[in-house]
């Protein structure tokens, strides 16, 4: 797992991950995560995009850090334009958990990808 961060001239955060989100990459994502996060209101932004691949310490992961940015009165918006994905969340009962979008030019104007449970996923 690769990731590259970047800000916008907004103070938003955004990091575009790529390849497997599993249990080899959770351990140095999550410190990485954990800084990203650490200060009051964070505003992050995680570009699922190019991943290809996400287990349940993945998806772990993911709840750990919408639950920090939560407890510090802040903002995580994922970019999730993969059905998979959606049907995963969906499976899983963490359908409504994430605020989701199908790019990051919707990410970060605010424009909400349609409810995944209410979705028709195969």
């Amino acid at each position: 797992m690769t990731y590259h961060t970047t800000r916008t001239d907004h103070g938003t955060t955004v990091v575009t991950l790529q390849g497997e989100l599993d249990l080899l990459a959770v351990p140095v994502l999550a410190a990485a995560l954990d800084a990203l996060t650490s200060g009051a209101e964070p505003d992050l932004v995680l570009d699922l995009s190019p991943v290809s691949f996400i287990d349940c310490s993945g998806l772990s992961l993911l709840c750990r850090v919408r639950n920090r940015v939560r407890s510090r009165i802040g903002r995580l918006r994922l970019v999730a334009p993969d059905s998979g994905f959606l049907r995963l969340l969906r499976r899983t009962g963490l359908s409504g958990a994430f605020e989701l979008y199908p790019g990051l030019p919707e990410a970060l104007t605010g424009k909400d990808l349609p409810d995944p449970a209410s979705a028709a996923v195969a």
